[in-house]
């Protein structure tokens, strides 16, 4: 006998909770109707699922395997409701998108803005965060799409989209000993104190790397925050270097009076672009907004070449 759907989400929930009474409780049942559905599974797969433990129960190889694969037709059943709505109610759909503070200065106003116009039934909800918690959430169904960082080649599971290329550059005030100086090496830059973004963002590893590359001490990273206007303000009134993306300098430099200084070692371009999974159903609001963030981020490309 195929187990039915709502014995696969008791399993997950016993796999979740790590305990059947737990998970008993959770769902609202008892635990022996629970223990049941289980063994009905069980029996059905001819093979064990969990194992009992002192503090309750493990997976087997078997039951952490077809954890993985139930995980998956949750996800698909997700969308199929998705689409269901979107085809029932009328609207254009709902958009749960992940971005990173750049896409949410640069790219998303205008695209959203676009899009609002022209589809007001439409509803959102943006995070905003950095890679490292944006694209598990990405792959666990959390989010439609992420516009953030993307690699050079794409995951397995995911699609993504290049938009820009974000050009970093080293940062300082006008005022520093270093911005009147036409050349700048790294030997250079060394003894000075940074400003650097926080943990989860690449540009610090990339310096930190160019920095060993060229047998200089690792820079000595006084302030770091994941906030670029913040970072920005704390290198403009301080002797403090920074490396931000040049987009994000120039909107704040007339202002702030930041001076950029081109490091031949430390030319990097980080790849801005819009990922989500494979195979998943994408409403027809999320694939127009994928469209008009191509379209923004063109315009942008265009202004500041």
């Amino acid at each position: 006998m195929t187990p039915g759907l709502r014995d696969i989400e008791y399993f997950v929930a016993i796999a979740e909770h790590g305990n059947v009474g737990r998970a008993a409780e959770s769902l609202g049942l008892s635990q022996p109707a629970l223990s049941k559905s289980l063994r009905r599974i069980e029996s059905s797969m001819q093979t064990k699922l969990v194992r009992k433990v002192p503090k309750g129960i493990e997976l087997t190889a078997v039951g952490a395997a077809y954890l993985t694969r139930v995980r998956r037709i949750r996800l698909s059943l997700d969308d199929v409701a998705h689409e269901v709505a979107d085809l029932t109610l009328g609207r254009a759909g709902h958009l749960r998108i992940g971005a990173n503070q750049f896409a949410v200065d640069h790219l998303l106003p205008e695209a959203c803005n676009a899009l609002m116009k022209s589809a007001q039934k439409i509803t959102w909800t943006v995070t905003v965060g950095q890679n490292d918690a944006l694209v598990p959430a990405l792959r666990n169904g959390a989010f439609d799409l992420v516009v953030a960082g993307v690699p050079e080649f794409p995951e397995r599971h995911l699609v993504q989209e290049q938009l820009v290329n974000d050009e970093f550059a080293v940062i300082t005030s006008v005022t520093h000993p270093l911005a009147k100086q036409k050349k700048v090496t790294i030997a250079d830059l060394a003894g000075y104190q940074w400003a650097l973004s926080g943990p989860g963002t690449l540009a610090p590893e990339y310096v930190e790397r160019v920095f060993k590359d060229n047998g200089q001490p690792p820079p000595d990273v006084t302030f770091q925050t994941n906030a670029p206007h913040l970072l920005m303000h704390a290198v403009a009134s301080s002797d403090l270097l920074g490396f931000q993306s040049r987009w994000d300098v120039r909107h704040v430099a007339p202002r702030l009076r930041l001076a950029e200084m081109r490091v031949p070692e430390l030319a990097w371009v980080r790849r801005l672009g819009v990922r989500y999974r494979k195979d998943a159903y994408l409403s027809p609001a999320a694939l127009r907004f994928i469209e008009m963030l191509k379209t923004t981020a063109k315009e942008i490309a265009t202004a500041t070449a």
